[in-house]
C-alpha cells in the first residue's frame, strides 16, 4: 500500500505510532550489562532485604546470615539422643522401640521408602547386591540383611544405623523422616527377615 493513498489524519496517526515504538525500543535497549533500562517494579530486581551473602551493618559481625542460637532446635526436629558410637547403637537397642503398629499400610509404606533409599546399595531382597554394588560403583559390598550379624539386631539398632550410618553406610536421618524410618525398620524385619 502507497503512502499516498493513506488519509493525512490516517497518515499522522502511523507517523506518531511509528516515533514512539522506535522510542520505546531505544529507551528498552541494554545499556550495559548491569542496568536494563527503565525498570517498572525497581523493588523486584534491587532486594530492599538484606541478602543471605551480604554485608549487614546491624550485626556485630556484620554478615547477613547469623548461625542459629546455641541450643535451639527447628521446630519441625526432634533431637536424636544416641551418639554415633558402638556404646550408641547399643543403647538404642536397648530403648528404643519400633512405634509402628505392625498393618498393611505400613508395610506397604516401608516397601516403598525401602525401594527409595535403601534397594539401590542393599537390592531387591536385602542381600547387599544393589545396583550401586554390582555395577562397581561402590566398592565395599553392603550389609545382607539376611546374615547372622544383621538377623541378631534390633529394631532399635536397625534404626540408630538408618539415622547415623555404620561403618561405609552414610547416615539418613537426613534424608528420611523419623516415622518413615521406623517403617523401613519395620518391612526389613517383617517382610524380608521373615521376623515375627
Amino acid at each position: 500500500m502507497k503512502i499516498s493513498r493513506i488519509k493525512p489524519g490516517f497518515r499522522s496517526l502511523l507517523l506518531a505510532a511509528g516515533i514512539l515504538a522506535s522510542g520505546f525500543g531505544l529507551s528498552s535497549c541494554d545499556r550495559s550489562r548491569n542496568d536494563k533500562g527503565y525498570e517498572y517494579f525497581p523493588d523486584m530486581s534491587q532486594s530492599l532485604a538484606y541478602e543471605t551473602y551480604s554485608p549487614n551493618p546491624n550485626y556485630k559481625n556484620g554478615a547477613s546470615e547469623q548461625s542459629p542460637i546455641a541450643g535451639t532446635v527447628s521446630r519441625e526436629m526432634t533431637p536424636y539422643a544416641y551418639p554415633n558410637t558402638p556404646e550408641g547403637r547399643t543403647q538404642a537397642g536397648l530403648e528404643l522401640k519400633n512405634p509402628v503398629e505392625p498393618n498393611a499400610a505400613n508395610l506397604a509404606r516401608g516397601k516403598e521408602v525401602f525401594g527409595i533409599f535403601c534397594k539401590n546399595c542393599h537390592g531387591d531382597q536385602g542381600h547387599g547386591d544393589g545396583f550401586l554394588f554390582t555395577s562397581g560403583r561402590f566398592p565395599v559390598k553392603p550389609a545382607d540383611y539376611l546374615s547372622e550379624r544383621v538377623m541378631g539386631l534390633s529394631a532399635g539398632e536397625m534404626y540408630h544405623v538408618i539415622t547415623n550410618g555404620y561403618n561405609a553406610m552414610g547416615p539418613h536421618g537426613a534424608q528420611v523422616r523419623p516415622d518413615d524410618r521406623w517403617k523401613i525398620v519395620y518391612y526389613i524385619q517383617h517382610e524380608l527377615q521373615k521376623k515375627p
